[in-house]
């Protein structure tokens, strides 16, 4: 070993193992004057040499807690110049040096609270297997937070370009630590925190999705640096290894919006389409918010392009033969407007050929007049309006299937909400305005509906005041919509109804009907 190899494992070994202050003191390292800092009155050795050394260190060492904190103390006492030295140009040599002993160092820093890995990809750890975890991530976090504070208090444009490169690997680190997983613990989500803000400070960036994208002529982003260490791992049989890496991904991905997100598409598509097709619900759910993020983030044309929105589309109506009802609830809605990309809306052309709106709206009538799970329906429920009124009048190609489900689904209570009827309620509005020439032959079967359920809502004891309120007017305003479509055959056919048997709520709620038509 040479004199100044020598040197340099002296004075890192003094670093760990000495306090601070006498270490500053020895090394000459403190300035006389506590608010500023001044270069040592010995030479030091060179940045490169120490981060050298460092990086063995923090691989080598069994025990790093203590040698995590001597990191941290170095970086808040030592003199910004000569952790960051000036740079004539991206051509000197020195660049590529410094460049990469800060990259190498910073990687093994941050592996030191790396996250356990799973020895079969489709299994997950125990939560005991990261116990040890949070204690080593908020240490990690402190020092690398009191690193980026010398780029902030440094500044300078010589440092901005090596921010940017060792950017990736903090901001990953970050993201993966301020989550509320059971790798976390107060204390490192609070770390990691400190630690994004800043990252976000010493780059002068204003938030996440900045410091992703950048701006519009800017090249002051790190996405691109960011899939280059997440996709090797992003691959079909790897990617469930690291619990952290599915959040990584997804969290970057949703920071991203239009229109910085389209030149990146072909790199953020395949991870996305990866984690829709897990057979994990919850994974399965992170892809298609993934999914439906880049629907409303891509431009239509580049969607189209290489066909893939056919894609996207084939995957996500795979879902929709899932008992899943949260699944069912993010794919009916993601679709929605990712077949707004592939077709113009059937109301829009008044089109006579079956499209995927059709196909998309008869399964979803299918699958609901069979279904008897109360969340299921619910999802239904919800999702049905907004499909009818996307289809317009061409809901007369499904009226066989969709009033079926409509009687069903108001006969039937979901208290205490009532959210099911009061939806069904407002799908049979819509059908009655958009298809009204179809209402006459069906106006006895509709109205034998309304009454009944005018009938059990003012009995029922268990509903509150507000929601019977809404059931009844809901009841009403269909009745004078039907009314109107028959041109008042219902009118008529109220006059039939036994007043005896009917609450004074249910004929007022009848009365409306001739008094409306009146007014009109």
């Amino acid at each position: 070993m040479t004199f100044f190899s020598s040197f340099i494992v002296l004075f890192f070994l003094l670093l760990v193992r000495m306090e601070l202050s006498p270490l500053l003191h020895d090394l000459h390292l403190s300035s006389s004057s506590s608010s500023e800092k001044t270069r040592p009155s010995i030479p030091l050795p060179p940045i490169t040499e120490l981060l050298s050394e460092l990086q063995k260190k923090l691989i080598s060492v069994a025990e790093r807690s203590d040698l995590i904190g001597q990191v941290e103390r170095l970086f808040q006492a030592s003199d910004p110049d000569w952790l960051f030295p000036p740079l004539l140009d991206d051509q000197d040599s020195r660049w590529a040096e410094l460049q990469a002993a800060y990259s190498s160092m910073i990687s093994a820093l941050i592996g030191c609270a790396a996250l356990p890995l799973c020895e079969e990809d489709c299994g997950s750890l125990d939560p005991s297997a990261y116990q040890s975890v949070p204690k080593r991530a908020a240490a990690v976090s402190s020092a690398l937070t009191a690193l980026l504070g010398n780029w902030e208090e440094g500044g300078g444009a010589r440092r901005a370009r090596l921010l940017l490169a060792v950017a990736p690997p903090i901001y990953l680190f970050a993201v993966t630590h301020f989550q509320d997983e059971v790798w976390t613990s107060a204390a490192s989500r609070t770390a990691a925190r400190h630690l994004q803000v800043a990252l976000l400070r010493a780059g002068g960036w204003r938030d996440s999705a900045h410091l992703l994208a950048g701006e519009e002529e800017e090249d002051r982003c790190i996405l691109g640096g960011v899939l280059d260490i997440l996709q090797p791992q992003l691959t079909r049989e790897s990617w469930r290894r690291c619990a952290a890496l599915k959040l990584q991904f997804s969290w970057t991905l949703l920071q991203v919006t239009r229109p910085f997100l389209s030149p990146f598409l072909p790199r953020l598509l395949p991870p996305s389409l990866l984690l829709n097709d897990d057979y994990k619900p919850e994974n399965c759910m992170l892809g298609v918010r993934c999914l439906h993020h880049i629907v409303l983030n891509t431009p239509a044309a580049d969607l189209r392009q290489f066909n893939r929105a056919e894609v996207l589309y084939q995957a996500l109506f795979r879902h929709l033969y899932t008992s899943e009802a949260a699944v069912i609830q993010l794919v009916l809605s993601c679709l929605l407007d990712l077949l707004l990309v592939l077709e113009k809306p059937p109301s829009s052309d008044c089109r006579r050929t079956l499209c995927r709106h059709d196909d998309v709206l008869h399964l979803v009538l299918t699958h609901m007049e069979a279904e008897h799970k109360v969340a299921l329906r619910r999802v239904y429920a919800s999702a049905l309006p907004l499909y009818v009124e996307r289809v317009g009048v061409a809901v007369c190609r499904h009226l066989r299937r969709l009033l079926p489900v409509l009687l069903g689904y108001l006969e039937v209570g979901d208290p205490p909400e009532e959210s099911v009827r009061l939806k069904m309620l407002e799908v049979l509005q819509l059908t009655i305005r958009l298809a009204w020439p179809r209402m006459a032959s069906r106006t006895d079967v509709l109205l034998r509906c309304l009454l009944r359920l005018l009938v059990d809502v003012s009995a029922d004891p268990g509903l509150s005041d507000s929601v019977r309120l809404q059931l009844m007017e809901g009841s009403s305003a269909s009745l004078r919509l039907l009314d109107a479509a028959t041109q008042q055959r219902v009118q008529r056919l109220l006059l039939q109804v036994d007043s005896r048997h009917c609450s004074p709520q249910v004929l007022c709620c009848l009365a409306t009907v001739t008094v409306e038509r009146k007014h009109t």
